[in-house]
């Protein structure tokens, strides 16, 4: 996000978004604006998901805060190339949300609200955090820039698809040959 979308000021949904309101708004560093937009949704997750995955996203959350935060300051928020940004912080975002999921955790943020419904409902995540998300990109394009709106759909669209890729893949256990010691 920090090194691809964020340069390019496009949220790639949730709370991130909301942190590029906040950091917008108020001046505030990503990474703390990342938090203030993750605390109420992750105590919803506490309720819902119970302990153990809160924690597991808690700790994603961190890492992502802290991420962004040591980025943001080592490297200066230049533009690259559009294109070839919002591929890349797409693809990237898209891997790192549906690995998440598929360990029991999340990136915090809209993807709470999203799980939560997609499970209920039986539907998948990554479309349910499109939908979502709209609203996110409707606030971003108000203050930002109008444009931002079709770059963020065109981001979330394709990070949903990694996401339900990664969330539906199958993988099949290989089972190996083990010597077994038995009694004769």
């Amino acid at each position: 996000m920090s090194l691809f979308l964020f340069p390019n000021s496009i949220p790639p949904g949730g709370a991130a978004g909301i942190a590029l309101l906040i950091n917008h708004w108020f001046g505030l560093s990503l990474g703390f604006s990342l938090w203030l937009a993750n605390v109420a949704f992750l105590l919803f997750a506490l309720n819902y998901f119970g302990y153990t995955w809160t924690f597991r996203t808690v700790l994603s959350v961190a890492t992502t805060s802290a991420t962004i935060s040591f980025f943001t300051m080592q490297f200066p928020l230049n533009p690259h190339f559009l294109l070839f940004d919002m591929a890349a912080g797409s693809l990237f975002f898209g891997l790192g949300v549906g690995l998440l999921i598929r360990a029991g955790a999340s990136s915090g943020g809209m993807v709470i609200p999203a799980l939560m419904i997609a499970f209920h409902k039986n539907w998948s995540p990554g479309k349910v955090m499109l939908g979502i998300n709209l609203l996110i990109f409707l606030l971003t394009s108000l203050v930002i820039d109008y444009k931002i709106v079709l770059y963020a759909i065109v981001c979330q669209f394709m990070s949903t698809n990694v996401i339900d890729f990664i969330y539906h893949i199958k993988f099949h256990r290989i089972t190996s040959m083990a010597l077994s010691w038995r009694r004769k």
